[in-house]
């Protein structure tokens, strides 16, 4: 396969993602209020579930092709990438309140499953028995997700909640709970082929590039996978309404944690390179922690805040291409 060729097939397949994980967060959105389901609980599960889908597809098939570097990478690339550039850039274009809820619950949610990762992965593999604890973790953060939803948000929150929905899936009212349902499989679908091209595209361009798939995963594949929720960050930010972008973030950085890496070592398990644990997973850490501050400080990401991001990610781009 050519370059040009491998550089459309990445285009194609993030471009599949993006609308694939759309059309099935929609007939997801659908089923859940035909089955009454409070509207904030929908914003935290099912709308915060379908941003990481992309991650979950690509991940899952990459293991299972057996380029581990390239799921694994795509995970710990689009959390950094994430923080770095989707919360560095909102903030940029416009500062972002912070809730409450973001700095006391869901942040340490976020820094504990990195620093579990770190330390499961350690010894080089992701086995079966750490991605059902993956998995457990995941269930009880749900759980948890589901009683915040209920009963425990402020009036705000389930506001800006609501309005989150709204916005990724204005049109999720389908005619029929059939029509979700063709929705949800199509999405699927949609998925699958999206996901497979990304990497078929990643994989010729590493080998054409002389790049090692931790490198690709890390960055072109997470850039990929992150690339839809940077466009939602951008519309939200624009729209005046960006501190949905805080809580897509945090809550897609848990699940890709938890439920992406927690599912796939459960189908396969995962060799983890190294360089993972000794640069990759801190620098994680690292930009993880320094949010927290900066969450904290008149419960505002200023645009100081959203340039050190953006610095810091586009720092460790540059180390992690140097380095090789």
């Amino acid at each position: 396969m050519s370059v040009p060729l491998a550089v459309l097939l990445v285009v194609v397949g993030v471009a599949l993602l993006g609308g694939g994980a759309d059309v099935l967060v929609r007939g997801a959105v659908t089923l859940a209020r035909a089955a009454r389901v409070p509207v904030a609980v929908i914003g935290l599960t099912v709308v915060a579930m379908g941003t990481s889908l992309p991650e979950l597809t690509v991940s899952l098939s990459a293991a299972l092709r057996g380029a581990d570097d390239i799921g694994l990478g795509n995970v710990i690339g689009s959390n950094i990438f994430n923080i770095g550039v989707v919360l560095g850039v909102s903030a940029l274009i416009r500062p972002m309140r912070v809730h409450g809820s973001a700095v006391r619950l869901e942040w340490p949610f976020m820094f504990l499953a990195s620093f579990q990762l770190l330390l499961l992965a350690r010894d080089g593999s992701l086995d079966r028995l750490e991605g059902a604890f993956f998995v457990a973790a995941l269930i009880l953060f749900t759980t948890y997700m589901v009683r915040l939803g209920r009963s425990e948000l402020e009036a705000e929150e389930a506001v800006d909640l609501a309005e989150t929905v709204q916005m990724i899936a204005p049109r999720a009212r389908l005619r029929s709970i059939g029509s979700a349902i063709l929705f949800v499989g199509i999405g699927s679908g949609i998925l699958i082929l999206g996901g497979d091209l990304l990497l078929r595209g990643a994989i010729t361009i590493s080998r054409a590039a002389g790049m090692s798939e931790r490198i690709i995963g890390l960055t072109i594949v997470a850039a990929g996978t992150g690339a839809p929720e940077v466009a939602t960050s951008i519309m939200a930010a624009q729209r005046g309404q960006n501190e949905i972008a805080l809580g897509n973030v945090i809550g897609s950085n848990i699940l890709n944690i938890l439920a992406i890496l927690g599912v796939t070592s459960l189908v396969t398990p995962l060799t983890v390179a190294p360089q993972m644990v000794s640069f990759d997973l801190w620098w994680l850490l690292g930009l993880s922690f320094v949010l927290y501050p900066m969450m904290r400080t008149g419960h505002v990401l200023g645009r100081r805040d959203g340039a050190v991001l953006f610095g810091g990610y586009l720092t460790y781009l540059t180390l992690l291409i140097l380095a090789g």
